[in-house]
Parts: C-alpha cells; sequence; structure tokens
C-alpha cells in the first residue's frame, strides 16, 4: 500500500502516519525526520533547509525530491510506504509520480486531514522537541521531564524557531498557498479523502480506517 498524507503543520500526520503504520507494516516516510538528520549533521543541505525552516518557507523542490527519491530506493520499501509531508507542491507530486511509473506502481489514496486554524496554533506554539534524538513533546498533553531533559536519550527538549506563534502563522499562509492546490491535483484523479481533524486521535485513526477499506 502506498499512501500519502496531507494536511497544514499540527494536524497530526505524524500521529496517524505511526498508527497506519503499524496497522499495514510498512514504513512511514517524514521529510522532517530526514531534514532533522541532515541539518543535525551539518551537511550542506541541512544548512541550506535550516535556513528555510527557520523562516517558516517551504524547503525547495529539488532539495526535498533528491533525499525522498534516495529513500524510497530501499529495500523497506518494496511492498509499500507512508508519506508524512510530501508532496508539498503540485512539481513534488509530479516528480512522485514519475518515480512510481519508472517502477509501474501508483498511489492508492492521498489522505488529507483538516483542522480549524485556532487549534493549530495552540498545538504547535506547546510543542517541544528533542532535536537529537526527535522525541516529541506537548507542555498540555505530553510535558517533558521536569528538569527539561529528553526522557528517551537525556539531552535537551527545546521550542524549535518554527513552532512560536508568529512563524506558526506564516507556516499556514505559506501551506495554503503553495500545497493547498494539491487537493486539487489528487481530486482530479480520484485519489484524495478528507478527514476531519478535530476528533481525537483514536477516532481519526477510525475513520481513516473506514474511508480506505
Amino acid at each position: 500500500m502506498r499512501l500519502v498524507l496531507l494536511g497544514a503543520p499540527g494536524v497530526g500526520k505524524g500521529v496517524q502516519g505511526n498508527l497506519l503504520k503499524e496497522r499495514y507494516n510498512i514504513p512511514k516516510i517524514s521529510t522532517g525526520d530526514i531534514l532533522r538528520e541532515v541539518i543535525n549533521n551539518k551537511t550542506p543541505e541541512g544548512i541550506e533547509a535550516e535556513a528555510f525552516l527557520r523562516s517558516g518557507k517551504l524547503v525547495p523542490d529539488s532539495l526535498i525530491n533528491n533525499i525522498v527519491n534516495k529513500r524510497l530506493k530501499n529495500d523497506d520499501c518494496e511492498n509499500g510506504f507512508i508519506l508524512d509531508g510530501y508532496p508539498r507542491t503540485v512539481p513534488q507530486a509530479e516528480f512522485l509520480n514519475e518515480i512510481l511509473s519508472k517502477n509501474s506502481e501508483t498511489l492508492d489514496k492521498v489522505i488529507n486531514i483538516e483542522i480549524d486554524e485556532n487549534i493549530i496554533i495552540k498545538r504547535l506554539s506547546n510543542r517541544r522537541i528533542c532535536l537529537s534524538c526527535g522525541e516529541l513533546y506537548n507542555m498540555l498533553t505530553d510535558p517533558p521531564p521536569e528538569d527539561g531533559v529528553c526522557r528517551v536519550c537525556g539531552e535537551k527538549v527545546i521550542q524549535r524557531e518554527d513552532d512560536k506563534p508568529e512563524t506558526i502563522k506564516n507556516r499556514i499562509e505559506v501551506y495554503k498557498k503553495e500545497t493547498q492546490p494539491l487537493k486539487e491535483f489528487y481530486e482530479s484523479s480520484g485519489l484524495l479523502v478528507e478527514v476531519d481533524g478535530n476528533n481525537d486521535i483514536r477516532n481519526i485513526h477510525k475513520n481513516i480506517i473506514s474511508l480506505m477499506e
């Protein structure tokens, strides 16, 4: 099964992707995780990507396409994958179609999670992350230990620059402008399914499974 998860920052794509990964036993490929790795390793691509992310902008298509293309060639993608955070633009979607077409493969579903903008801002502004291992926390629902260190690896937990309210608003506007046209792109091919992301995690997951199966 080959799936794409769409939705603005903070709608819960990562959580739902993990649940789908467990259900279907296929890898969840998050561009956010890949980008954090190259940023932490201070590669030229990572330095370039970090500058875009700090300003709330999307990383250029050419850079993301190259990273994803290499990842999809790994053996664990042989039976399918779940893409979280890619594609974000129509050119990226067209590039993905080309990659799959070369292997006589196609996407099965594109799941678009919709959520109220105010909820997104509240969620992301309370998010904290360990930059060492990527473990996520939320100050409202799942706060880090009182000493501010990650319970997984013991490194410092911080608030990312792109999770501050003023940057979040910019990220949402960038999403609306550059990513939302993907809905029309995938609607035209009959792949898009819409999911209400304002429910609790388990109900959202049940709705996704119901729409797919």
